[in-house]
C-alpha cells in the first residue's frame, strides 16, 4: 500500500513539475519582448516608427519646456527693469549688448529703439512716419520671436494626431495576419493559438497611444504659454509706441 501511495505521489509531483514548465513557457511566449520579436515585419516597422516618434517627442518636450521657462523668466526680468524708471537708453545699452539671444520682449524693444534712434539721427520731421517705422520694425521682430517660440511644436501636434492611427494600422495588420494564419492551419482553433497574434498586434495600438498622449498634452500646454507670451509682447509694443509718441510730443512742444 505504501509503495502504491509513493508511486501516486511521484506521479503527482511529475505532473506538477510539467504544469509549471508549461506555465513558464506560456508566460515567456506572452512577454512583451517576445511578442515584439515574433511580430510580422510590417508590425515591427510600425512599432519602430512609433518608438522613434515618441523618442523625438520627449526630446522636444524637454527642450521646449526649458526654453519657455527661460523665456518667461527673462521676460519678467526685462519688464521689471523697463518699468523701474530708468532711461530707455541705458536699458538699450544693457540688453542690446547681449552676445546671446535674450528674451523675446527685450529683442522687440531693441529692434524698436534702434529704429527710433536711427530715424531720429536722420532728422525725421513727420512723427507719424517715425512711429510707423518703429512699429514696423517691432512687428518684424515679433514675427521672428513667434517663429522661434513655435518651432518644433507642430511636430508634437503631428505625433499626437497621427500616432493612434499608425498604431491602429499595425494592430489591424497584425490581427489580419493572425486570422489568415489560423485559416491556413489544419489544427483546431483555440484561444491559446490566437492570443499571441492578437496580443502582439495590440502592442502597436498601445505604443501609438504612448506616443500620442504626452505629445497632445505638451502641445496644448506649450501653445497656451506661447499665446500668453505673444500677448505680453503685443501689449508691450503698444505701450512702447505710446511712450515714444508721448516723448515726440514733448520734444515738439
Amino acid at each position: 500500500m505504501d509503495i502504491e501511495n509513493q508511486g501516486l505521489t511521484t506521479e503527482a509531483l511529475g505532473n506538477d513539475a510539467s504544469n509549471l514548465a508549461v506555465n513558464a513557457a506560456t508566460q515567456d511566449s506572452m512577454s512583451i519582448l517576445h511578442l515584439i520579436s515574433e511580430a510580422s515585419l510590417t508590425v515591427q516597422l510600425v512599432m519602430l516608427m512609433l518608438f522613434l516618434a515618441s523618442l523625438v517627442s520627449w526630446s522636444i518636450i524637454f527642450s521646449k519646456f526649458m526654453q519657455l521657462r527661460r523665456e518667461r523668466r527673462l521676460t519678467a526680468q526685462f519688464e521689471r527693469e523697463f518699468w523701474s524708471g530708468g532711461s530707455m537708453q541705458s536699458l538699450y545699452n544693457q540688453w542690446g549688448a547681449e552676445t546671446k539671444r535674450a528674451s523675446g520682449m527685450s529683442e522687440i524693444f531693441v529692434a524698436g529703439y534702434r529704429e527710433y534712434q536711427r530715424l531720429s539721427e536722420r532728422g525725421f520731421a513727420n512723427n507719424n512716419d517715425l512711429l510707423d517705422a518703429v512699429q514696423r520694425a517691432m512687428r518684424v521682430e515679433l514675427s521672428r520671436e513667434i517663429d522661434h517660440l513655435e518651432s518644433q511644436i507642430p511636430f508634437l501636434a503631428t505625433v499626437g494626431s497621427t500616432s493612434p492611427y499608425v498604431g491602429l494600422f499595425g494592430t489591424v495588420w497584425g490581427i489580419m495576419n493572425s486570422f489568415r494564419a489560423l485559416g491556413m492551419s489544419t489544427k483546431q482553433a483555440t484561444v491559446s493559438s490566437v492570443a499571441p497574434g492578437i496580443a502582439e498586434a495590440l502592442i502597436a495600438t498601445a505604443m501609438g497611444l504612448f506616443a500620442a498622449i504626452p505629445a497632445v498634452i505638451a502641445y496644448n500646454r506649450f501653445s497656451y504659454h506661447v499665446e500668453k507670451l505673444v500677448g505680453q509682447y503685443e501689449i508691450f509694443m503698444e505701450e512702447f509706441i505710446s511712450i515714444v509718441n508721448r516723448q515726440l510730443t514733448i520734444d515738439d512742444d
